[in-house]
């Protein structure tokens, strides 16, 4: 499917659901300005929430892990999330501190652009899903299985090469 390109003021929402549409992901478009995404990785589902905001120019979207963190290990999953934060270009990690719900959030401002690409939403997408890939093994270490955040860093995000 050709996914069409943006034009002057095109509402981002519109070009998401057609990037959705065409990978047929499960999705709720509640209104004009946003949509839920359910995308199905590896290590578990990943919920993406996106709004455009028209008067601000800028389309938030977040991408929620299907990971809940103890209260009593808040503190070492944000120390994880802050040093795996350092080493991303584009969006950060975050926690919930109500909770614990660990999300990959960006926000990407369009005032005095013409519009988004489907080229930047796809970027967008690959990224979280495949950042949020990288860092949930290093999560489920520290909150289940008791590793130091250096040594579940260390082990989830080792480069490989080839294939077992």
């Amino acid at each position: 499917m050709e996914l069409r390109p943006a034009g002057d003021n095109a509402n981002p929402i519109d070009l998401l659901e057609e990037l959705v549409n065409s990978n047929d992901w499960i999705h709720n478009r509640s209104s004009d300005v946003e949509i839920m995404v359910q995308i199905g990785g590896q290590w578990c589902d990943y919920h993406i929430c996106t709004v455009w905001e028209e008067q601000v120019g800028a389309v938030y979207f977040s991408c929620q892990m299907e990971a809940r963190v103890p209260n009593r290990l808040h503190s070492k999953l944000r120390e994880l999330l802050s040093h795996a934060n350092e080493r991303l270009w584009l969006g950060h990690f975050d926690m919930m501190p109500d909770d614990g719900l660990v999300l990959f959030r960006h926000t990407i401002p369009l005032r005095g652009r013409a519009g988004c690409s489907v080229e930047q939403l796809e970027d967008l997408v690959d990224t979280a899903i495949l950042e949020s890939e990288r860092i949930y093994p290093a999560l489920q270490m520290v909150a289940w299985g008791g590793y130091s955040v250096e040594d579940a860093l260390a082990a989830a995000l080792m480069e490989t090469e080839g294939e077992a």
